[in-house]
């Protein structure tokens, strides 16, 4: 299964700088070429003959809707992914069978949800299946590498200039970021409940109210209660609940 070959198509830099961000954290992801207009992302999948182009809906001159119906016209036509602040263009864009409608801001969950859809479509005799993935976590201790199960992992935090991986076993103290170790352990149960802290969402077996609309939440086997940032209690709620 080789690197799936992106476009981005969104008149706005930043946009294309934040998604080209989001999707670097996926190693078979790799975005070839931007295009800021509609023209010019013509031109692109011409040139580039993408697996799959991002596409933002509204532009001038030319609309995303206009674009994805010039390119299933393409020898080779790309997967189409719609990604814009717009919901009211969701039912045009199937109708031109495009894989996914992300709305903007990006939500990595939904995100990584698509990219597991795209796999599916380009390889579908290869059964994408991240639940069942057996990597282990490598992690340096004094010279030594001790590999772990995601799955064993409670919680990993930051603190000062480390990082302290809490397990049901032991503690680890590595040099890793906390935002390197989210993007390694994408394909597993973790959720980041604040700034500094990321939970396994397998041990999640309590939600209280704090103060300020944020939350403490209790994991099982663990005495002490960790504390979850306002701006991350509706993700996570939705993430826990049936």
């Amino acid at each position: 299964m080789g690197p799936i070959s992106t476009l981005i198509v969104d008149d706005e830099r930043y946009a294309r700088e934040e998604l080209t961000y989001l999707l670097g954290k996926f190693p078979d992801v790799q975005v070839f070429g931007e295009a800021e207009s509609g023209e010019a992302a013509i031109l692109k999948a011409l040139q580039l003959q993408p697996d799959v182009v991002f596409l933002d809906v509204e532009m001038p001159k030319m609309n995303g809707i206009e674009v994805a119906k010039t390119l299933v016209e393409l020898k080779k036509v790309p997967l189409i992914i719609f990604a814009t602040a717009y919901p009211q263009f969701a039912a045009e864009a199937f109708r031109i069978n495009a894989v996914d409608y992300l709305l903007k801001p990006y939500d990595e969950r939904q995100l990584k949800q698509t990219i597991e859809r795209i796999e599916k479509r380009l390889y579908p005799a290869q059964t994408v299946d991240n639940t069942e993935k057996l990597g282990k976590l490598a992690i340096e201790t004094g010279g030594d590498i001790d590999y772990i199960l995601p799955q064993d992992i409670l919680y990993i935090y930051r603190d000062d200039k480390v990082t302290k991986i809490i397990t049901k076993t032991d503690d680890y103290v590595v040099r890793t970021t906390l935002k390197e170790l989210e993007s390694r352990l994408l394909p597993f149960s973790f959720f980041r409940i604040h700034k500094g802290y990321l939970v396994n969402l397998k041990y999640v077996s309590r939600l209280t109210p704090w103060f300020n609309g944020a939350y403490q939440l209790e994991l099982e086997g663990l005495d002490e209660k960790l504390s979850v940032s306002r701006n991350y209690v509706k993700d996570l709620r939705q993430r826990l609940e049936l």
